[in-house]
């Protein structure tokens, strides 16, 4: 009997200092004090901006505001600054290319447009059903032109990379050169800075 009390003696014992270790093991804080609940509203609280009293004017204030931006980014696109162009049109291998082209007297491909409205014009006229054959030719035919004046003006331009810019990649320089030159001069972005014939 005594021997029977004495081991559940002992086990009680053992389960309270188990108990008294896993409570002294337990985080006593968070490390932290408590913030205080001004101290928290004072945090959430944001400006208040009221609404304008005439939207009108507003409105025509944030029009104005693009417009002078956009005014703005375009003098600097002109002056070839890097930040107004976007992201294709940067770098000194892309800047070199578009003066290139638009130093060229005479570019094939800028003109090309006005072949394609013939084209419409002459489908129209006689029936695309009669002339599908000759179409597809001519079709073909300015799409070859533009491929093979863009290789030529690419070529140039790689040569002069590596003249001018060494170690610099012109990968994807033939498309960017084809791009540009189908377009019309005064309507190519970046705008044009250079003169035709000019020495680049």
């Amino acid at each position: 009997m005594f021997r029977r009390r004495s081991s559940s003696a002992s086990s009680v014992a053992e389960d309270d200092q188990l108990e008294q270790a896993a409570e002294s093991a337990k985080p006593t804080g968070k490390g932290r004090p408590t913030p205080k609940r001004s101290e928290v509203e004072r945090r959430r609280r944001q400006p208040y901006t009221p609404p304008p009293a005439d939207k009108k004017a507003a409105a025509s204030q944030q029009r104005e505001r693009r417009r002078a931006e956009q005014r703005r980014r375009m003098d600097a696109m002109r002056k070839g600054e890097e930040w107004a162009l976007s992201p294709r049109d940067r770098g000194p291998v892309k800047a070199l290319a578009r003066d290139y082209i638009d130093s060229r007297r005479l570019v094939i491909s800028e003109y090309i447009l006005f072949a394609v409205f013939a084209l419409i014009l002459l489908v129209f006229a006689f029936g695309a059903a009669k002339n599908s054959s000759s179409v597809l030719y001519i079709e073909l035919g300015i799409v070859l032109l533009i491929a093979i004046e863009a290789f030529y003006h690419a070529t140039m331009v790689r040569r002069l990379v590596r003249q001018r810019l060494p170690g610099e990649s012109t990968k994807g320089i033939a498309w960017y050169i084809a791009k540009r030159s189908i377009r019309l001069r005064s309507s190519r972005i970046p705008p044009v800075r250079v003169a035709r014939g000019e020495t680049i």
